[in-house]
């Protein structure tokens, strides 16, 4: 479960005040109909939303189906977009991060199409056991992963853990600790910021 943990960490990354304007400037072109919109927005953060997707799911195909349909979603809902509930990169994060874990509880519900590859899937998302042996993360990686997550002050990590552990969203989570969704919004934003952070300061 580190794995696709530190992919969303790393890829949960402050932009700069230029990058933010070219997201919003394509939102904008998007919502009045403009194809390069989505085009120039797939170019920025495509590749970063389709790692964390191919992490969460494992299968190429998968991950690709996914990509699309969160673009087609932005584009669907670029004239609803909130730029003062974050920035363009995290708002398509969460959109990809919850089509994904649906595809995979949509494979949980269907036990007749479960394969070798899909249990491996299904090994690979909630667990309370640190994957060590993951193949993706070496044991440095892990053992900052895991130094980082014990730092957070305790209502982040267990914002995180939920989410990313338990696989819930993060209506689910408020509902869980009882707790108004705007403020689990930000724990959990906050929280990755500050992994983001310490992991980037632990490399080379």
């Amino acid at each position: 479960m580190l794995t696709w943990l530190f992919a969303a960490v790393m890829t949960f990354r402050s932009e700069s005040a230029e990058s933010q304007a070219e997201d919003r400037e394509s939102l904008r072109r998007m919502a009045a109909g403009d194809g390069s919109g989505v085009t120039g927005l797939y170019d920025r953060h495509g590749r970063a939303i389709y790692s964390l997707v191919l992490r969460i799911l494992g299968d190429e195909g998968d991950a690709e189906d996914v990509v699309q349909e969160v673009f087609a979603q932005a584009w669907r809902q670029a004239g609803k977009y909130d730029a003062s509930r974050g920035a363009v990169a995290a708002w398509l994060l969460v959109m990809a991060r919850t089509r994904a874990i649906d595809r995979v509880r949509a494979r949980r519900s269907r036990p007749e199409g479960q394969t070798v590859d899909g249990e491996r899937v299904m090994a690979a998302l909630p667990s309370s056991t640190p994957d060590v042996a993951s193949e993706l993360l070496d044991a440095e990686q892990v053992r900052r992963m895991q130094q980082a997550m014990a730092a957070l002050p305790l209502v982040q990590r267990a914002a995180i853990e939920l989410a990313y552990y338990e696989g819930l969203s993060q209506r689910e989570i408020a509902e869980r600790l009882e707790e108004p969704l705007g403020t689990v919004k930000t724990r959990i934003r906050l929280g990755l910021l500050k992994l983001r952070d310490a992991l980037v300061e632990g490399q080379p």
